[in-house]
């Protein structure tokens, strides 16, 4: 070649990778700051900030398989502890991603596929909501990319020595999360699919071999914290339903149903499909199997499978143009190989996708709100800090709700947490190590009005908590306790419990002995903006 055609070699493979990467930032940067953390990013926020050897603690009771990701953080958040830092290496994460994505498309399909397939990652909603999520699945998806195109690499170079940077990406993207473990096997289909030679075949089990035996470990350790999950249930066929609709850029309507299409038509590209169809179907497939038994399955542990997707609907779409470049006009055959028709086919393949980005431009604006997240902490703070007085005593049930106070302090600065006996960087707990039902019970015998923060589903009467503790929470607050109050905001309720007032006493709107004062202006927050 000349210089100037591999010049023009190495721009036609740039661009197309370069493009992704550049519209990427604008959609994980956009409405980052929404103004609240939710109870996961809330425990990453706090943990975090915690010292080495705090997490190291924790992490022999809970949250192993976030690990890696936690030590991570602690020295993110060291630079500056706020939530858009919090979610910054999640957008930077999903930006490396889409550019893998298109590197991948660009290695198996040529410029236009690699260039669509990026960008299709980089507008799919679910890509955007887990780039401002203060988690490691955008991060485990970029390791998986990066992986699968060093496979890529490694069986083209055919040397024992392109197995290294594989085995080390895999094997940091599984400490980051082991429900990553599932992409070997997706590796594997490919190079079934892609029938390499029997020293490929050996090279690639050394290099996978090393992966387990140095994840076998946390496997280890977290199978005993598998309680963390025990809400998780058994997939059904409407969480694949609902999957292949989060891993399209549209989720209803014309443009879910022409993903689908592309993706079949995709099929046909033999070498996109050997690397694109294992990565879609595998990890999800296994995880599902599995949860059948033990549930460990949920959309976002199998974000990183997105990829496959996006790569195979990209192949579709060039596929599709390819035959289009095909046909007769006025006499003359149009080639997709000419510069000018591949430019036109390209323009208008990224134009679809501006139009498709636009058509879902609602989802992705809802996706951005704090209210779309499971509960809004910020929020709960804020309440507490315009109803509770200084010196108030809080009871928190369950537990897991103290992560309000534990990620927005203010709220609760001036309170009396009356069921904590342990904060939970020194007993190295999520939200701490609570009083036993006898103490709890003789702390609540000394108060006449307690706050209580509650998850909306604990006033369901049929809820039965296991935990003993809860368990006389809920007793001493139906027994000796009556509702004066009642404040609702985003899934999250405060409420005032007052004491009854003694068998034969006369009614009267305070309790007696108590120093209630009576509500200022009572406010229900319920549906407020």
């Amino acid at each position: 070649m000349s210089g100037q055609s591999r010049g023009s070699g190495r721009c036609a493979g740039v661009v197309p990778v370069a493009v992704p990467m550049a519209v990427m930032p604008g959609i994980g940067l956009w409405g980052l700051d929404r103004g609240g953390m939710w109870g996961d990013e809330s425990v990453t926020f706090q943990v975090a900030q915690r010292t080495v050897p705090q997490i190291w603690r924790l992490l022999h009771d809970v949250d192993a398989v976030h690990g890696l990701y936690y030590l991570f953080m602690h020295a993110v958040l060291t630079v500056h502890p706020g939530e858009v830092v919090l979610r910054l290496p999640s957008v930077c994460a999903a930006t490396a991603t889409a550019g893998l994505v298109a590197a991948l498309g660009v290695r198996l399909a040529g410029p236009m596929v690699g260039l669509w397939a990026g960008l299709l990652y980089a507008i799919t909603p679910m890509t955007g909501h887990y780039a401002q999520e203060g988690r490691s699945y955008a991060l485990v998806a970029a390791g998986v990319a990066g992986a699968t195109l060093l496979l890529l690499r490694a069986v083209e170079a055919a040397t024992a020595r392109a197995w290294w940077p594989y085995g080390t990406v895999v094997t940091l993207t599984c400490l980051l999360h082991e429900l990553a473990v599932p992409v070997l096997c997706a590796h594997a289909a490919t190079l079934a699919l892609l029938r390499v030679p029997r020293r490929v075949w050996a090279c690639w089990g050394c290099a996978a071999g090393a992966v387990v035996v140095v994840v076998l470990p946390l496997v280890w350790v977290s199978q005993g914290q598998s309680g963390q999950v025990a809400w998780l249930v058994a997939p059904g066929w409407d969480r694949v339903e609902r999957l292949a609709r989060n891993f399209s850029p549209g989720p209803d309507g014309v443009v879910f149903w022409a993903s689908l299409l592309l993706m079949a038509v995709g099929l046909r590209a033999r070498r996109v499909a050997a690397v694109a169809l294992p990565l879609l179907l595998v990890p999800p497939g296994i995880l599902m199997t599995v949860s059948q038994a033990r549930p460990l399955f949920h959309d976002r542990y199998v974000l990183y499978s997105l990829a496959g997707a996006s790569l195979l609907v990209a192949a579709g779409a060039g596929r599709v143009a390819g035959a289009l470049g095909r046909v007769r006009f006025d006499g003359r055959r149009l080639r997709v190989g000419g510069r000018q028709v591949r430019a036109l086919l390209g323009v208008t393949g990224v134009l679809t996708l501006a139009a498709a980005f636009l058509h879902q431009l609602p989802v992705h604006r809802q996706d951005r709100s704090a209210a779309h997240r499971p509960d809004n902490l910020a929020a709960v703070s804020a309440l507490a800090l315009r109803q509770m007085r200084p010196g108030d005593p809080v009871l928190f049930v369950p537990s897991v709700g103290r992560l309000a106070a534990l990620a927005y302090p203010k709220g609760f600065r001036q309170v009396r947490d009356i069921a904590l006996r342990e904060s939970a960087p020194r007993s190295g707990t999520l939200w701490g190590r609570e009083a036993t039902p006898g103490q709890l019970r003789h702390r609540l015998a000394s108060v006449d009005r307690v706050w209580v923060v509650a998850e909306a589903y604990v006033l369901d009467p049929r809820w039965s908590p296991r935990d003993p503790v809860e368990r006389a929470k809920l007793a001493v607050l139906a027994e000796e306790f009556t509702v004066r109050e009642e404040h609702a905001r985003d899934g999250a309720v405060l409420r005032l419990h007052v004491r009854k007032a003694p068998a034969g006493t006369p009614s009267t709107d305070d309790p007696p002995g108590s120093a209630v004062v009576r509500p200022r202006g009572r406010r229900d927050f319920a549906g407020t903006p």
